[in-house]
């Protein structure tokens, strides 16, 4: 029974040997044809690693040719199975620019759009490959509004704007934390401007009020009164915004400490102008 065994590893052990070589030989000395051939049997066998190098051989020479479309979705979509989506959103956007009226398109445009998606970093660091996922998935949506990958695009989509807001908001709010209380005023409220729906807009408002208050307080005497009173504005926007919010009963005590600080402003401005003259 032992010897049976030796035997059967040992014939695999040949002809796993006797494959690879076979491989090999096609990839570095095949004509096209065959190693067309193999890269299409290997992709369908799943083996997408392999087929990969066969069909980076063929694809020049098979530039022009009807053969070429299949060549460059199978390369593409190989390169995403093995979770290389930077040459997957490559392949999958020339794809889709050379071959539009292709039937495999719809689904090359999803996998262009989640190769993007793969790729794209986190919120805190350039976001290039976010705006073009983005796009993508918008193209899709919009293409193909009756699909049955819609409600999965939509929901990359969301995530993908909500890192996009998320990078925006943290910066507004570095600004707020280093006390640079001008910068994070205009911080956000150019993303509110920008942001409109975004799932951050109570905390953007809220922060807008407290950078306003921070401003305010910290100024000075000649300049107080007025930045006081913007912090108020801010506040009745936010009020206004969000009347349920559980910000609003601490905010209502800043509210009392901006009237007791413009009320003992006034009265020094007042007692100022008094003595000059």
């Amino acid at each position: 029974m032992q010897k049976i065994k030796k035997l059967v590893f040992a014939l695999l052990v040949i002809f796993l040997m006797s494959s690879c070589s076979e491989y090999h030989k096609v990839l570095n000395k095949g004509k096209n044809a065959e190693r067309y051939a193999l890269a299409e049997q290997l992709y369908k066998e799943g083996k997408y690693d392999k087929a990969i190098p066969l069909f980076e051989k063929v694809v020049g020479p098979y530039a022009g040719k009807p053969q070429l479309e299949r060549i460059q979705y199978m390369i593409a979509k190989s390169s995403f199975e093995v979770e290389d989506y930077g040459l997957s959103s490559y392949y999958f956007t020339k794809f889709i620019n050379n071959y539009p009226k292709s039937s495999k398109l719809k689904e090359a445009a999803f996998l262009s759009a989640k190769s993007y998606y793969m790729i794209a970093p986190k919120y805190s660091v350039d976001q290039l490959d976010t705006y073009k996922a983005l796009e993508a998935f918008q193209g899709y949506i919009n293409d193909y509004p009756d699909s049955e990958l819609v409600e999965e695009a939509n929901k990359y989509h969301q995530e993908l704007t909500y890192r996009l807001e998320l990078k925006d908001f943290e910066v507004a709010k570095q600004y707020y934390h280093t006390e640079y209380y001008i910068s994070a005023i205009a911080a956000f409220e150019t993303f509110n401007e920008e942001h409109l729906g975004s799932v951050l807009k109570e905390d953007a408002l809220y922060y807008k009020f407290k950078s306003s208050y921070e401003l305010g307080m910290n100024s000075a005497l000649v300049k107080k009164s007025g930045r006081l009173k913007n912090a108020k504005t801010a506040y009745d926007k936010f009020e206004r915004t969000f009347p349920e919010s559980d910000k609003i009963k601490s905010m209502k005590n800043d509210i009392d400490q901006i009237d007791k600080e413009i009320n003992s402003t006034n009265k020094q401005l007042e007692k100022l102008l008094q003595n000059n003259n």
